[in-house]
C-alpha cells in the first residue's frame, strides 16, 4: 500500500488534480518529446495523480482493476524531428506503447487520438503553424464527435 493512503489519503494538491480529471470526459496531454518520451515533470505528475485507489485498484487477490473507464485520453507530443525519422527508428511506436499501453490502458481510460507535431523547431513559421493546427484539429474533432459515433 502507498504510504500516503496509510496517512489518510493523497495530499491536497493531488486531490485537486484528481477532482479536475473527475469532472472531465477528455484529458489531453500536451508535451514536448524529451529522450523519446514525455518530460520528467509530466511523468512525475502522472506518478503522483494516477495512483492506486483512484486510477486503478490493486489487490493481490484480484490484481489490477482499472478505474478510469469514463475518461478518454488524447496525446499531443511536440517533436523536433520529422515523421520519417520517427517511422524509420520506431520512436513513434515506442512512445505510443509506453504511454498509450503503459499508462492509458493500465488505468482503463479510453485511447483517444495521438497527434504528433513533428518538426516543431523548423524555421518555416507557416509550416509549423500548419503542423500544430492539424494536430490540434485531429484532437478537437475527436472530442467533438463521440467515439461510438465514429
Amino acid at each position: 500500500m502507498h504510504a500516503h493512503l496509510e496517512r489518510g489519503g493523497p495530499p491536497p494538491d493531488v486531490l485537486r488534480e484528481q477532482r479536475r480529471i473527475d469532472r472531465a470526459d477528455h484529458l489531453v496531454l500536451v508535451f514536448p518529446v524529451y529522450w523519446w518520451s514525455m518530460p520528467a515533470l509530466l511523468k512525475g505528475w502522472i506518478d503522483r495523480v494516477f495512483i492506486n485507489g483512484w486510477a486503478f485498484d490493486y489487490a493481490p487477490a484480484t490484481g489490477i482493476q482499472p478505474r478510469l473507464h469514463r475518461l478518454t485520453t488524447h496525446l499531443l507530443p511536440i517533436a523536433g524531428d520529422d515523421a520519417g525519422l520517427y517511422e524509420r527508428h520506431g520512436y513513434g511506436h515506442a512512445l505510443r506503447t509506453q504511454i498509450e499501453h503503459g499508462i492509458v490502458d493500465y488505468c482503463g481510460s479510453r485511447r483517444g487520438v495521438t497527434a504528433f507535431v513533428h518538426e516543431s523547431e523548423q524555421d518555416d513559421a507557416q509550416a509549423r503553424t500548419r503542423n500544430v493546427d492539424q494536430a490540434v484539429g485531429m484532437i478537437r474533432d475527436a472530442i467533438s464527435v463521440p467515439l461510438d459515433a465514429r
